[in-house]
């Protein structure tokens, strides 16, 4: 796995949280601000602050590079990662709350810790503080602020099909993968080419950046997917095979489903009567999900994702620094924790 890309996630978080933690001071009613501090892993439940915490940064870090992949500089980039990772916490706070996950970060959700009410309220409040760090940010932010709106809406709707799916008892394997170009590859095409847009960039370079970063997010979600199968809790900070717990029909659960062999029927089977609740029973349906071969599917989806994603770099007038920190970024989320 490469070094460069945690290197530059941290030098990102640096110059990206000063931004981060103006936004949210801006918030009006305490309540708010706090949900917001705790979700973000800035500080216990009780407000006190701490020195850990938080996510990795790579939706602010892809806009940071789209900044100057577009010609700007790494400070152009801020507002607009400010944003980004501004509307990624709102829709994790949300989602938490739909898919009743207990743990994020290896500590309780906002919505165990606060109630629903306020973490959705707190969602809220951070959706529109990321809109309000664009508008502010003047010409700039009008430029990039429709891809924003945009990106917002189809996260709505590729949650809204996530729902869904739960309720099918039959679902296809291209329905799966239309909810997670929504859900997740959205905000990483936005992410990848926003500051670009900010900047003006040439309009083959906003393209190349934005299908650089929904290749990145298919890649990115199907790994996700392989996690919420398979994944360590202590290393992925969720429920260990959160997935499988939670009813999901995930891209391997779908594509396990639709192999056509044996241990695809016993999957079926076993599915049928809801989520598993017992811990031998999510244990042999991961085995029956890697037996079908749908981990193995994933894998290589991911891996042909990506290398799609790094074509779409190799072809765009690009400066190289720049585009070698977005591939060692590329894989680097790619090859995490598997």
């Amino acid at each position: 796995m490469t070094s460069a890309a945690p290197d530059l996630l941290t030098r990102v978080r640096s110059l990206v949280l000063p931004a981060l933690q103006a936004a949210i001071a801006t918030l009006e009613d305490e309540r708010m601000r706090r949900v917001a501090a705790y979700h973000l892993g800035w500080c216990d439940a009780d407000g006190r602050p701490l020195d850990t915490g938080g996510g990795k940064s790579i939706r602010p870090a892809l806009a940071v590079l789209s900044a100057q992949a577009g010609g700007g500089s790494a400070t152009d980039g801020v507002p607009a990662a400010t944003a980004v990772e501004l509307v990624h916490n709102f829709s994790l706070l949300h989602d938490d709350i739909m898919d009743r996950d207990v743990e994020r970060r290896h500590r309780p959700t906002g919505w165990v810790v606060f109630g629903d009410g306020q973490a959705i309220l707190a969602g809220n409040a951070m959706l529109t503080v990321g809109i309000e760090v664009l508008v502010a940010s003047g010409a700039a932010g009008r430029r990039s602020l429709p891809c924003l709106l945009t990106t917002v809406q189809r996260l709505i709707g590729g949650q809204s099909e996530d729902l869904a799916l739960e309720d099918r008892p039959s679902v296809e394997l291209d329905e799966v993968l239309h909810m997670e170009a929504g859900k997740t590859a959205a905000l990483l095409a936005c992410s990848a080419s926003i500051g670009a847009l900010a900047v003006e960039a040439a309009p083959q370079v906003v393209d190349a950046l934005a299908a650089y970063g929904h290749a990145l997010g298919m890649s990115f979600q199907l790994v996700d997917d392989i996690l919420g199968i398979t994944g360590d809790a202590s290393v992925t900070g969720k429920s260990a095979s959160s997935d499988i717990r939670a009813g999901k029909r995930s891209a391997p659960i779908v594509a396990a489903l639709r192999a056509g062999v044996p241990a695809a029927e016993r999957l079926s089977r076993l599915l049928a009567a809801g989520p598993p609740e017992t811990d031998g029973d999510v244990t042999h349906a991961r085995k029956l999900i890697e037996e079908a071969g749908g981990l193995d599917w994933a894998a290589r989806e991911a891996d042909a994702f990506l290398a799609q994603a790094l074509a779409h770099l190799a072809g765009a007038p690009i400066p190289a620094p720049v585009a070698s920190e977005l591939a060692d970024l590329a894989r680097y989320v790619v090859e995490r924790d598997r």
